[in-house]
């Protein structure tokens, strides 16, 4: 063993220093790195050589903010990513492998450092990069709000997977900003499908989309999404439900199928030509300013500031351009992710239709902000049964509902009158249909004698002359 180390020695000596670290590192190498080459062997040696000390759990990097900034990553889990053929360089341009780890570099909060690596992204993914920009997502980052998600929030670049491959459902990045809501839909009839019976259902991008991101209360986002599953929902309401399509256009399917919700008249500023919701021009805050003067005791919207905004709306000699589309909905979206099994939906139509109706007692009036986001004032709910409102109020008046009950009165008078015309008619045809045979008779007989008559007038002239 002493011959060993003075062969050892001799080597050492005989060498240069350069050398020397060398063969220390290479050793050190040997050691490290055994079980990140092991795990990783499918990565490039580069990628290897830096995941030879980031493949360890450290303290990480103090932040200005306090934060403590993590730079663990694991070997296994990068090996199994999507991002395993990606160059550690390829995201981390800035970083020089000859200055890296001797530089010392100032990061002010995680939030920051995540900001200025989502340009990385664009480089290979500018499609879903372009979608994410036109989303409610962005709008919120460039209204300043630090909670809005950027793609690290839902993507961890070192470990992301495809979307192919079955992950828990508690994985879903969207429970991180969206956790009453995630709940309340792993309880739901999608939720226990999918969690409880293992079968297939759908998630949260299925619905909202995962980078195209809009309002949920935008347009027909939500019956769209319902119907994009459920095709043949329509022509199977239709076998019980009168006049089905028309409820799918005014009533929201959370609010049959999710029955323990409460629920609310929404009043949407709609551009009747060229159909589609109308939205608040951004840097222009015309809805709120109207609305806060209409309503400055803040007691809700009566019907004559209703019809008084549409005629600001409808300033430009577009009379009835702007009219109000109500809908019936849900409260909150939480309510709107509790629903149940198709045999507990409602199927009442005294829910809504009878008077007092709770879904009637609640009304807002809202417009799309500049995001999509709606944005609401509220409504006094006697403009329902105004006969002023119905003016403004398109396509939501239904027979028999008794919000208006005067309207009933002349519907019903309208129907009995239209349907009393023919039935007067035929009643009258039938009790002079004697006398009009008689009289028709009566025609005949005159107009025979008046021919028998003609006859033997011409027989009397031909006689005459032709003697």
């Amino acid at each position: 063993m002493s011959t060993l180390c003075k062969l050892t020695d001799r080597f050492l000596l005989s060498r240069p220093k350069s050398l020397i670290l060398h063969s220390l590192f290479a050793l050190l190498l040997s050691f490290a790195g055994p079980q990140a080459h092991a795990q990783g062997s499918t990565l490039a040696k580069e990628e290897l050589a830096c995941l030879s000390c980031h493949d360890k759990v450290g303290p990480g990097k103090a932040l200005e903010s306090g934060e403590i900034l993590s730079l663990a990553i694991s070997t296994k889990a990068y090996a199994e990513s999507m991002h395993k053929e990606t160059s550690c360089e390829d995201c981390h341009s800035d970083i020089d492998a000859k200055t890296h780890s001797k530089t010392i570099k100032t990061i002010k909060s995680k939030r920051d450092f995540a900001l200025s690596m989502r340009e990385s992204c664009r480089t290979c993914h500018t499609k879903k990069f372009t979608q994410y920009e036109d989303s409610v997502h962005a709008a919120l980052i460039k209204d300043g709000n630090k909670e809005a998600p950027l793609c690290s929030d839902c993507h961890n670049p070192h470990t992301v997977r495809s979307t192919k491959i079955p992950a828990p459902h508690a994985a879903n990045g969207c429970a991180n900003c969206h956790e009453d809501i995630f709940k309340a839909s792993t309880k739901d009839v999608h939720g226990l499908t999918r969690v409880v019976n293992g079968k297939t259902a759908p998630l949260c991008a299925d619905c909202h989309k995962a980078h195209d991101v809009q309002a949920a209360s935008l347009g027909n986002g939500v019956k769209d999404a319902c119907l994009s599953c459920h095709e043949n929902s329509i022509n199977q309401h239709k076998e019980w439900l009168p006049n089905a399509a028309r409820h799918f256009e005014a009533i929201s399917c959370p609010v049959c199928h999710a029955p323990t919700a409460q629920r609310r008249v929404n009043l949407r500023l709609y551009d009747n030509v060229a159909m589609k919701q109308i939205s608040e021009k951004t840097g222009v805050p015309q809805f709120e300013k109207l609305t806060q003067a209409a309503d400055a005791k803040d007691l809700g919207l009566d019907e004559r500031a209703l019809w008084s905004l549409l005629k600001e709306f409808n300033q430009e000699g577009s009379q009835g351009k702007t009219v109000l589309r109500g809908r019936l909905e849900v409260l909150s979206g939480v309510e709107a992710h509790q629903l149940s099994e198709k045999s507990k939906a409602i199927k009442d139509c005294n829910v809504c239709h009878q008077k007092g109706a709770a879904p009637f007692q609640s009304v807002t009036l809202t417009i799309a902000g500049p995001d999509g986001r709606p944005i609401r004032h509220g409504v006094q709910k006697d403009v329902l049964t105004s006969l002023l409102a119905t003016e403004s109020v398109r396509g939501f008046y239904a027979i028999g509902s008794t919000r208006i009950k005067l309207l009933d009165t002349l519907f019903i008078m309208v129907m009995l009158g239209a349907v009393s015309v023919p039935i007067g008619h035929m009643t009258i045809k039938r009790l002079f249909k004697s006398v009009r045979e008689k009289l028709a008779a009566e025609k005949i007989a005159a107009h025979s004698v008046a021919d028998e008559k003609e006859s033997t007038h011409h027989r009397r002239t031909d006689d005459d002359t032709s003697k």
